[in-house]
Order: C-alpha cells, then sequence, then structure tokens
C-alpha cells in the first residue's frame, strides 16, 4: 500500500525518478475520481512532460488509465479496426476512412477526440452536422456498428474516463507534447474500445506537436510496441505535417471538405494518407492479403460511391440528417465574413506554416483555450495553398471564414505571416515519411 501523497509523487517525477505501479495507479484514481485536483494534475502533466517516462511506466499509464473505466468487447463477424493521428491541421482522414474501411469489411467503432491545442478534433467536426450526436446510448452504438460497419462518436463517460480529464487539462497548460501521455491517451482508449487492429498516423513537422522527426518515429516505435504488448495489431505510419494535410481547416468546412473527397474531389497529399492508412488496417486484418489488393479495394469503395453511402448511412443513424449528402450547403453553417487572401508577389508557395494555420482557426472561435469551451462550427479556412503552387499578386492563397471583419483582419495577418512566397521553386517534402 503507497502512501506517498499527491504531491510527494509529482515530486518523484519531478526530480527525475520513476514511479511504479501502485505510485501510477493512485494518480490515475485521483485523476479520476476528483480527489486530486486540476492544479495537481497538470503538474503532474508537466513533469512527464519534463522529464519523461520508461517504456514500463507509459504501459503501466496506459493500463492503468484504460481500467479507470468501462472496456467495450465486441461479437462481430469480421475485424474490430480503427486509425488514429496524433494531431495536425486539415486532417480529416478519419472521416473518409471510416466509411472506406466499412465498405471493405471492417468494423470501425471509431471514439475521437475534441480539439487539442492548434489541431482540430473529429468529434468537434462531426457536431457541426445538425442533429449528428456524438453521444449515442451504448446499445445504439453497438447497433450502428453491427449493421453500418462505422461509427464516429466522442469519448463516453464511462471510457477511460481519467485520459478525458487528463487530455482536457493538458491541452490548456503547455503539456500536449510529451510521449508518454500521447501514447497512454491514444492507446488507453483504443485498448478500452476493444479494437483488434489500429494504424497510427503519427505526424511531424511544424503543425505536428511531434515537430522533429527523430521524436515522431520514437512516438511511433512507442505506440506500437504498447499496443503490441497489449495484444492489439498495430503499425504506425510518419506522415509530414510541414504544411496542412488538406486545403481546409475549421469544423463544418472539414465536413464540407470530406464529403468532396467522398464524392470525387480528391487532393493528393490527403489521399496517399487516407490509402496508406487504409491498406495498413486491411492487411493487418487479414481483409487484404497484401499493400496492392488493399489498395485495389479501398480505391473501388471510392469509386463505386459505396463509401459515400456509409458515409450517410452514419449520419443518418447517429440523428443527422438523411439528405445530408445531397444538401450539406443547406445544413453546415456558414461564416458571415468571407476574406479572400491574395499573394503578395509573383513566385512559388515556399513555405505553409500548418501550426498558424490551425492557431488562425483557434482564434477565430474554431477551437479551445479553456478546457470544454464552445467552438464556431462555421469558422476557419479554406483553399489554403500548397507548397510548389504557383502564385501571381491575384492569385488566392486562402479563404478565410470569420464572424467578423475584424476577426478576419487578425486572420488575414496570420495567414500572410504563415504563407511565405520564394521566387524559385520548391518541391515540398514527400507526405509519407516512413515508419
Amino acid at each position: 500500500m503507497n502512501h506517498l501523497t499527491a504531491a510527494e509523487m509529482i515530486a518523484i517525477k519531478r526530480d527525475g525518478g520513476e514511479l511504479d505501479r501502485q505510485m501510477i495507479e493512485d494518480i490515475v484514481l485521483g485523476i479520476t475520481d476528483g480527489s486530486l485536483s486540476d492544479a495537481q494534475v497538470g503538474a503532474f502533466a508537466m513533469a512527464v512532460r519534463i522529464r519523461g517516462m520508461k517504456i514500463d511506466e507509459t504501459v503501466l499509464l496506459t493500463d492503468a488509465m484504460r481500467r479507470s473505466g468501462t472496456n467495450i468487447s465486441w461479437q462481430l463477424d469480421g475485424p474490430v479496426v480503427d486509425k488514429h493521428s496524433t494531431g495536425g491541421v486539415g486532417d480529416t482522414v478519419s472521416l473518409m476512412l471510416a466509411p472506406m474501411l466499412a465498405v471493405c469489411g471492417a468494423f470501425v467503432p471509431m471514439i475521437s477526440g475534441r480539439g487539442l491545442g492548434h489541431t482540430g478534433g473529429t468529434t468537434d467536426k462531426m457536431e457541426s452536422i445538425p442533429g449528428y450526436t456524438t453521444a449515442p446510448t451504448d446499445d445504439r452504438f453497438h447497433e450502428i456498428v453491427r449493421t453500418i460497419g462505422c461509427a464516429i462518436i466522442g469519448q463516453t463517460n464511462d471510457l477511460a474516463p481519467a485520459d478525458r480529464r487528463l487530455y482536457s487539462i493538458r491541452d490548456v497548460t503547455g503539456t500536449v507534447e510529451s510521449i508518454p501521455l500521447i501514447c497512454s491517451s491514444i492507446l488507453s482508449k483504443k485498448l478500452a474500445s476493444g479494437t483488434n487492429v489500429l494504424a497510427m498516423n503519427v505526424t511531424t513537422g511544424g503543425g505536428a506537436f511531434m515537430s522533429n522527426l527523430q521524436d515522431a518515429r520514437e512516438l511511433a516505435k512507442t505506440i506500437t510496441d504498447v499496443a503490441r504488448g497489449a495484444g492489439v495489431k498495430c503499425h504506425s505510419l510518419v506522415t509530414d505535417m510541414d504544411q496542412p494535410l488538406g486545403s481546409s481547416a475549421g469544423n463544418a468546412l472539414e465536413v464540407q471538405y470530406a464529403l468532396n473527397y467522398l464524392q470525387g474531389t480528391r487532393e493528393d497529399r490527403m489521399h496517399q494518407v487516407v490509402i496508406a492508412l487504409g491498406a495498413i488496417v486491411l492487411v493487418d486484418s487479414g481483409l487484404a492479403s497484401d499493400t496492392a489488393s488493399a489498395v485495389l479495394a479501398l480505391e473501388k469503395s471510392l469509386i463505386s460511391g459505396h463509401a459515400l453511402e456509409k458515409f450517410a448511412q452514419m449520419i443518418t443513424a447517429l440523428g443527422g440528417p438523411v439528405d445530408f449528402v445531397e444538401s450539406s450547403a443547406k445544413y453546415l453553417v456558414k461564416a458571415p465574413v468571407l476574406r479572400n487572401v491574395t499573394a503578395d508577389a509573383s513566385g512559388w508557395v515556399s513555405g505553409v506554416k500548418a501550426k498558424e494555420i490551425g492557431m488562425t482557426v483557434v482564434v477565430l472561435g474554431g477551437g479551445r483555450t479553456q478546457p470544454g469551451a464552445p467552438v464556431d462550427w462555421s469558422v476557419g479556412v479554406t483553399q489554403v495553398s500548397s507548397v510548389g503552387d504557383k502564385v501571381e499578386p491575384s492569385t488566392v492563397i486562402a479563404q478565410v471564414h470569420a464572424a467578423s471583419e475584424d476577426a478576419a483582419d487578425i486572420a488575414e495577418k496570420r495567414i500572410r505571416a504563415a504563407i511565405s512566397v520564394s521566387e524559385n521553386s520548391i518541391a515540398p517534402r514527400p507526405v509519407l515519411i516512413g515508419d
């Protein structure tokens, strides 16, 4: 029995010590039942952010957080799979990939998070669809996954509740960029949700929490090792987030982007990541014999229109409009002010600072600076240029969607600072970096 106080346990980690199983159990219990204050949880997160954790500690933390709530079990006639990203800007992969995988025979109970720092949250995006509930009853969630094959919902109250509280406090205490905390946050939810196969998208670059490639590779390896140790088939893919993955950032705007993708308008960088992650899942789950056949199956799900149909069915099943796919413009809320930002000079786009684009969305009201704060689903940025694009002074390099002219002014300044133009053509970094 551990008789250390919370302050003493935090101090051990603060001073670079290793926490044992009982200490971690006590800390996670205190996070879950509220006996640790927000200040103490923030101090624990900061100590881990600065001092790190050994793999064994991370495994213990992940397991304790998984057991802080219910664990879902599935009785389905196919593999239960999931995909997760460590965060980025303009990253709508989940919205397209869940229905694509369902068409290919997988079951995808995708339990997603809200926006964290400068990155968007899948739950916030889906809630921009009128009527769509990200908090169905357990029975309804199971029924939708069983009959349709996919359901994108938010984290339930009883699924890894320790993570839910820790996640929200990390968001506002500068402790997001921590390999042990990211790993335990992701995997505690995935393990609790009954996932058998997991594809991890570990982003790196200026718009990622792991801006350094070496750190990203370390995170990818840590997640893969911990997941496999828990009996989950897992592969991690490292992808570029120096620039936004897609040309739209903002909640309702990204839903429309995903819909456009499923309907046939596909940007190459986004498509590469969607297909690569989907292929990992199909091969690891046994639904495809090799990568080539997996790619063919995923492409077929798009070309046939079946992935779009699945997306529509999921939206309707979770309370959204029955004609959402056909009439999204009628349902998705629109910002009152649109502002085109044009290039200052001729040349080629040489840099698009993804983090600045993401923070622009936050400043516009599309993200959070306090846990639980509301977000404006309508605001954001579209038509964001990509590195290598040729521009003239009249070329639109981004379009701001804002609640007011004053907000648009601020956003325009941030975007101009984020997008640089050079006299010489520059090739972008490949979006698929490796494992």
